[in-house]
């Protein structure tokens, strides 16, 4: 078989980096598209994934029009390519692989999390084979729309897949005991992100200051702008793909960004969310609230000071991982779907009995 998958962002490569791996080495061609955004082609580079470039995206500002512009000249490399693989299916999001199945007549596999994007889902779901989404998913996106216990991050940080390096600290240049909080501040550069606000640059600053004051604080700055000389602070620089290992052995993660802290809380960290602006109701994060592992914030004074509370308690990394480990044994592995469901085509009703048990049918279930 021939398998196209997108991977637009970093979180993609990871979500379908063992699905690549487990298909190749069962003897399928597998090709990724991907674009130059941020670390998403050094990543794909560390996993040893097959991929192809067809476009560039900044993380400066983002608009809907600069977005239809970027597609414009972004479908033609698309088209190309998808035709000249030939896939037996697709994996993907959005417009990119709407367009590609359309073009190459194969059945496209949408793996959506809980983010709004409602233009991404208005323009693809009409083209999609199957959708597969969490179970947290609050929207009703058709008959062919599936669900399963667990989130998109599961296909990489579940325990079956998942396994901390045990010389991240050596990496990080942190003693065997010494505490390390890692702060996250989003780019904000996404079309789901326009208009939104996160951490001012005051608010960051002080933030780091009061941090620092209970452990060794690593930044990552995904607009990679934040002047960090005269703060108590020291960049993130691992290689990309060890973020996760990092944030495994943190003691604390606090973000205005929605995927780390969704993968924090996963490995049982505390992960702490600045909502700024952002006032959209995520399933993904009231499911982790509800399980102890995640908590937002409104307010920026709330965050800052939960955060100290949370470093000054010895109680809380031992804590938070009982809640973990209890909570994550009901999780589906989400890699094994991905495979079985490329295998099959994209067709439901052709997986095994097993595989079909870990997945229901989409629902949309009241908001709170």
């Amino acid at each position: 078989m021939r398998i196209l998958v997108f991977a637009n962002t970093p979180a993609h490569v990871h979500l379908y980096r063992h699905t690549v791996d487990r298909l190749a080495a069962a003897g399928h061609d597998v090709l990724v598209l991907t674009r130059e955004y941020t670390c998403t082609t050094d990543l794909l580079e560390f996993f040893g994934m097959p991929y192809r470039v067809y476009g560039t995206h900044g993380t400066d500002s983002y608009s809907k029009l600069r977005f239809a512009r970027e597609l414009g000249g972004q479908f033609v490399t698309i088209a190309r390519e998808a035709v000249r693989f030939d896939p037996d299916v697709i994996f993907g999001r959005g417009p990119y692989a709407a367009y590609a199945g359309t073009l190459a007549r194969a059945p496209v596999v949408l793996v959506l999390d809980d983010e709004p994007g409602d233009f991404n889902h208005t323009v693809s779901r009409p083209f999609a084979e199957t959708i597969l989404s969490p179970a947290v998913t609050r929207r009703d996106l058709g008959d062919d729309h599936y669900t399963f216990e667990g989130f998109k991050e599961c296909a990489y940080l579940h325990p079956d897949v998942f396994s901390r390096d045990e010389n991240v600290r050596e990496f990080l240049g942190v003693d065997p005991d010494e505490p390390y909080v890692i702060a996250r501040f989003n780019a904000l550069d996404a079309l789901h992100d326009t208009d939104l606000e996160g951490f001012s640059p005051p608010q960051r600053r002080d933030l780091i200051e009061r941090l620092s004051e209970h452990a060794t604080v690593f930044v990552s700055d995904e607009g990679g702008e934040m002047d960090l000389h005269d703060l108590p602070a020291r960049p993130y620089d691992l290689h990309p793909a060890l973020i996760h290992d990092a944030m495994a052995d943190a003691s604390l993660l606090v973000a205005d960004t929605g995927t780390m802290a969704t993968e924090a809380a996963l490995l049982g960290t505390p992960a702490f969310r600045y909502r700024g602006t952002d006032d959209h109701e995520y399933g993904e994060f009231q499911e982790l609230e509800r399980a102890g592992l995640a908590e937002q914030f409104d307010e920026y004074a709330a965050v800052r000071d939960r955060s100290l509370e949370i470093l000054a308690d010895d109680d809380a990394p031992a804590r938070w991982q009982r809640r973990r480990q209890a909570y994550v044994a009901g999780l589906v592995n989400l890699t094994e779907v991905l495979v079985a469901v490329a295998e099959s085509r994209g067709a439901i009703d052709r997986l095994s009995p097993s595989t079909r048990q870990a997945l229901q049918r989409g629902r949309e279930t009241p908001k709170p």
